[in-house]
């Protein structure tokens, strides 16, 4: 009898051993590398509240903008900011977007709001919205000499010639509340439906927008323009896909950047052509250098306590990185 247990606990413990060696191995073969070096500065900005966009005039000069009517200016191409007042009737409103071209920037928000600046930002005047107007203003794109355009969180799309004057309408009617959207440097846009079961994309001179199926039995959190005039697509789960750029129909594999599906990814943003880099939740932030085929992980800023919400770059070498409770990330190096 004795040396039957003797032989159940040899038989355990090799069975302990062999579990533990092929969860080690396991282990191994689902961690992503990690980046050599973080190219990434954590700042807290001067506010906890929730910031939603940036834009630059030049490389030193710019703006960014959040809730409860948070405004900020940097003339150090974004290491430091500076708070700014506005004297409005509501101290809450939900600054959504910000664009400037050259020294004509425009702010649009929640409840409707829109503000026009021809001089940098050194004076803001409000500029009415109509009562009528289908939904919240979500998105500015300033585009230059009075000229700019807009979207409603419905998908509405106006384009005024006039400095906000007037609005002219893209497209005949809306498309119902949007969880996300997108526009490329031609004009297109791409827009996520509020339970990310399908989507929309809308052209230059369209009447209305084209709506598309998802791909996939997954929810779509967000998408966007690839440089070559492709789309990108995250899907719940933390995977993402790559179009066809000659099909946008036509969709690549789903790919799994951080191999395992414990994370959700937020947002993507090209640095260069074939630089991706993908943010997400618990301080995920995840670098491609093949155009998405294999990732590396920055394990650096997975020490900074947020989650990340959206990435822009301005050029190659100026980006940031929206965290939570005003922590931003600035691009400071190039990698490798």
């Amino acid at each position: 009898m004795h040396s039957h247990r003797q032989n159940i606990t040899k038989l355990t413990r090799s069975v302990l051993i062999m579990v533990a060696l092929w969860l080690s191995l396991t282990a191994h073969a689902l961690a992503v590398p990690s980046l050599e070096y973080n190219p990434w500065e954590a700042l807290q900005l001067p506010t906890t509240s929730t910031i939603l966009d940036i834009s630059f005039i030049d490389a030193n000069h710019g703006w960014l903008v959040g809730a409860n009517a948070t405004l900020m200016e940097t003339r150090d191409g974004g290491r430091t900011w500076e708070p700014r007042t506005l004297v409005l009737d509501n101290p809450d409103y939900r600054f959504n977007s910000v664009s400037f071209k050259g020294n004509e920037g425009w702010i649009v928000g929640e409840p409707p709001i829109m503000l026009h600046t021809e001089d940098g930002g050194q004076s803001w005047n409000q500029i009415p919205l109509s009562p009528k107007l289908p939904g919240a203003p979500r998105f500015i794109k300033a585009l230059s000499n009075g000229q700019a355009e807009m979207m409603t969180d419905v998908g509405a799309i106006y384009r005024s010639q006039d400095g906000g004057k007037n609005w002219q309408a893209l497209v005949q009617e809306a498309i119902g509340v949007m969880r996300n959207l997108n526009r490329s440097p031609a004009g297109e846009y791409v827009a996520v439906s509020s339970r990310g079961s399908f989507y929309s994309t809308w052209q230059p001179g369209q009447a209305a927008w084209e709506p598309h199926n998802r791909t996939s039995s997954r929810r779509v959190h967000n998408m966007g323009f690839t440089p070559n005039g492709a789309l990108w697509m995250i899907v719940n789960g933390g995977k993402i896909a790559f179009s066809d750029p000659q099909n946008p129909d036509e969709w690549g594999e789903l790919l799994s950047p951080l191999r395992r599906n414990s994370v959700g990814l937020l947002d993507l943003a090209y640095r260069t052509p074939e630089e991706i880099w993908l943010a997400g939740g618990s301080g995920v932030l995840l670098c491609s250098f093949d155009g998405g085929q294999t990732w590396q992980q920055d394990m650096d800023v997975k020490q900074v306590p947020s989650n990340f919400y959206k990435i822009l770059f301005f050029s190659p070498q100026q980006g940031f990185i929206i965290g939570q409770r005003g922590i931003l990330l600035r691009y400071v190096s190039d990698v490798g």
